[in-house]
Formats: structure tokens, C-alpha cells, sequence
């Protein structure tokens, strides 16, 4: 006796062994179908993902090489000339890629040329404004001297991320196009309520309110939106970055290497920033080698700090 039935109605060892093969067959042709449709996945995957940097290393290739202007008008220099009776030596601004047009100093020597690169973060700029500003005033408006800032922001990292070193150049190339005879008055009130070094600085709220504060009265709301738009970013990127790599004009230094970096009739100042008679001494020994060596028309002379 069989138990289980009859012994027909059970697959033969061979059609078992066809069955297994053919599942086998079916299985194996499937795991090819998946790996292909992964492969094609993981490729699209990585296309999207290739694509992508592609785009962001454009954007920062098209970012880099955007024309650096149009800059500010009185300031084709790179910086903003201040002449006898603190008036500004208007110019046109700047066409975008344009390279500064470098000022003409007194040829007789007997005006003596001062050049100042700043950042307004720099703490060091700060104590050199607040110990000369008052002469270096005395001289220009006697027509003893004329005086050159140039705003550049070498410090843009160091504001924690605020960047506040190029907005305030930013805000002061605003006031140059703007309203350019309230630009020294503008120009001391950043370094009167200048940040430490390593905070987030002056909002934007805060810089506009040292616009009225300072005493500028005209284009007040066109000054307001060059601040909050940053407006000359570009422009203040390009002169940093000019003043940087040089070569600077009319003088025998040649690039900015720190701030305030002061220069008069081309020769670099490097006594002390906290010592006006200093600064009053080397002006006048300036002064007095260029007016050696050409043949002047008497004009005033920078009076020593007393």
C-alpha cells in the first residue's frame, strides 16, 4: 500500500530538475533587468549631481570675471580728491572695466600731495583719522595740501560675516557719487563710530543714519537705496583689489600691503599714527625735497601740529 496516492501524479525527478533550471533562468534574466535599470539610475543620479556643480562653477566663473564697474563719479581715481577750501576734484565715473585714472599731483611740490588708503574696520585708520583729521583739514582748506582717500575693504572677512569693511566703502563711494563735498564730514563720522574688528559692525540702518548725521543734506534717498542695494560692490572689489596688486601711481611703492597705507607726495609714511607733530614733520620734509628739485610759485606750506 501507497500512502499519498498514486506515485503518476507526482513530478519526475527530471521535470523537477527543468522546473528548478527555468526559474533559474527566469531569476537570472530578471537580476539583469534590475542591475541594468540601477546602472541607468545611478548614471542619471550622477549626471544630475555633475550637472549641478557645473552650473555652480559657472555662476562663480560669471561672478568673478563681471565687469567691475560702473564706479562712482568722483572717485575715477579710485579715490576722492579733496582740494583748497575742502572742495572735491569732480570727475566722471568710472565706464564698467575701465582702469582708474590716477590724479595729477602739484607738479611745484610746494602743495603737498597726501594719499590715504583706508578700510573702515581697520582700527589703525581709525587712530590715524582721529589723530590728523583736524591738520590735514587746516592744510587742504588753506590750499597748503590736498588730501586723497581711497576707501577699499581688505577686512570684508573679519566683520563675522557681515561684511561691513565693503558696505561702509560701498557707502562711501555712495556719498562721493552723490553728494561728493560731504564726503570727508561722512568719512570721519565712519571712523567716529567705527566697530571693533571681528564684530557684525554697522547694519545698513545704522550707515544711513550716519549719512543724515553727518550733515549730508542732498540725495539723501539716492544715497539710502546705493547703501541698501550695495550698489558699487563690484567697483569697491576692483579698486581693493587694484590697490593690492598695484602698481600705485605717482610714487615709488608699489601695491597696498596694510591700511591705513599713507602716502605724501609719494613717499610712504611709517612713523606713528597716534603722533600728529610726527606726521606734521614728515609732511614738510616731503614737502620741502620736492620743492628742491623744481622751481615753485610760492603758495602756503603745512604748519606743524602744536
Amino acid at each position: 500500500m501507497t500512502i499519498g496516492g498514486s506515485g503518476e501524479s507526482r513530478p519526475s525527478r527530471n521535470k523537477r530538475r527543468d522546473a528548478v533550471r527555468t526559474k533559474a533562468t527566469q531569476l537570472r534574466v530578471e537580476q539583469k533587468k534590475k542591475n541594468r535599470r540601477n546602472r541607468f539610475l545611478l548614471q542619471g543620479g550622477i549626471l544630475v549631481v555633475v550637472l549641478a556643480i557645473v552650473a555652480v562653477i559657472a555662476l562663480v566663473v560669471m561672478n568673478s570675471i563681471r565687469p567691475a564697474g560702473p564706479g562712482p563719479a568722483n572717485m575715477a581715481s579710485d579715490g576722492i580728491l579733496i582740494g583748497e577750501g575742502m572742495k572735491i576734484a569732480e570727475t566722471t565715473a568710472l565706464k564698467a572695466g575701465a582702469d582708474a585714472v590716477p590724479s595729477t599731483p602739484d607738479a611745484t611740490g610746494t602743495v603737498a600731495d597726501i594719499r590715504v588708503y583706508v578700510d573702515y574696520l581697520c582700527p589703525f585708520c581709525g587712530q590715524f583719522e582721529t589723530t590728523n583729521s583736524d591738520q590735514i583739514v587746516k592744510w587742504v582748506t588753506a590750499g597748503a595740501a590736498t588730501v586723497e582717500i581711497h576707501p577699499i575693504s581688505i577686512l570684508t572677512s573679519k566683520s563675522a560675516g557681515t561684511q561691513y569693511s565693503l558696505r561702509s566703502a560701498n557707502a562711501a563711494a555712495c556719498v562721493a557719487n552723490y553728494s561728493p563735498n560731504d564726503f570727508f564730514a561722512f568719512n570721519a563720522a565712519l571712523f567716529a563710530n567705527q566697530p571693533k574688528e571681528g564684530t557684525a559692525g554697522l547694519d545698513d540702518a545704522a550707515i544711513m543714519g550716519l549719512v543724515t548725521s553727518s550733515g549730508v543734506s542732498a540725495s539723501v534717498a539716492e544715497i539710502d537705496a546705493c547703501i541698501t542695494d550695495v550698489k558699487y560692490k563690484a567697483w569697491v572689489v576692483a579698486a581693493t583689489n587694484r590697490a593690492l596688486s598695484g602698481p600705485l601711481p605717482n610714487t615709488t611703492v608699489e601695491a597696498v600691503t596694510g591700511t591705513p597705507t599713507v602716502l605724501v607726495n609719494g613717499k610712504q609714511y611709517s612713523g606713528a599714527l597716534d603722533d600728529p607733530k610726527e606726521f606734521a614733520a614728515f609732511v614738510l620734509q616731503s614737502a620741502g625735497e620736492t620743492y628742491s628739485t623744481s622751481t615753485p610759485t610760492p603758495t602756503p606750506t603745512p604748519i606743524p601740529a602744536g
